[in-house]
């Protein structure tokens, strides 16, 4: 993959994100990161918050929560990278949130997935039809489906389309003060 690749805005406005070597990685803000290899717990309240009516506040703590050590089933092979784009925001997915992709699961019908198409990775829902043929669908209205060759031949082909990887999670920012800096 070229510089110029990973430098296409339009790449970055559909929710692609792009992996190369070491003097593409300056201009790309949605590398793959690897997790950090020490879990670094926080606080975990014994009481669940309520999103519908309050109630009674409590001082109680369950102890420490490890984000690694609870979401992540295999850590040596799942990453992180952040999204550029908005082609996802209809599943919850936007610009800027950071998500858990883990290479070891082989991708399932309605999975989102990171698949590279061309060279560039991209974040879509995998859709496989009755006829064996899939497509990658964005969530949002304004960008197409992108075909893929038929669904027993999604690991790889001649055309430069195979998955990267499943997203397990999606980190979305509540507060803009607190962001990772990437």
């Amino acid at each position: 993959m070229s510089d110029s690749a990973c430098s296409n805005d339009s790449a970055h406005r559909n929710g692609s994100v792009c992996l190369g070597s070491s003097t593409e990685t300056r201009s790309v803000r949605g590398l793959p990161r690897p997790l950090s290899p020490a879990p670094r717990p926080i606080p975990h309240a014994l009481e669940a918050v309520h999103a519908g009516f309050p109630s009674v506040a409590q001082d109680y703590f369950n102890g420490d929560f490890s984000l690694d050590e609870n979401l992540i089933a295999h850590p040596d092979t799942t990453f992180a990278v952040t999204v550029a784009g908005d082609s996802m925001t209809g599943c919850g997915i936007f610009d800027g949130d950071i998500l858990l992709v883990d290479r070891s699961l082989t991708p399932q019908n309605h999975d989102v997935v990171i698949a590279a198409v061309n060279g560039e990775l991209t974040v879509k829902r995998l859709l496989i039809r009755a006829d064996g043929m899939s497509v990658l669908h964005p969530e949002n209205p304004s960008y197409p489906d992108i075909a893929l060759p038929r669904a027993d031949d999604i690991d790889g082909d001649a055309d430069g389309t195979c998955m990267w990887g499943v997203v397990i999670g999606n980190y979305h920012w509540q507060c803009s003060r607190a962001h990772f800096k990437v």
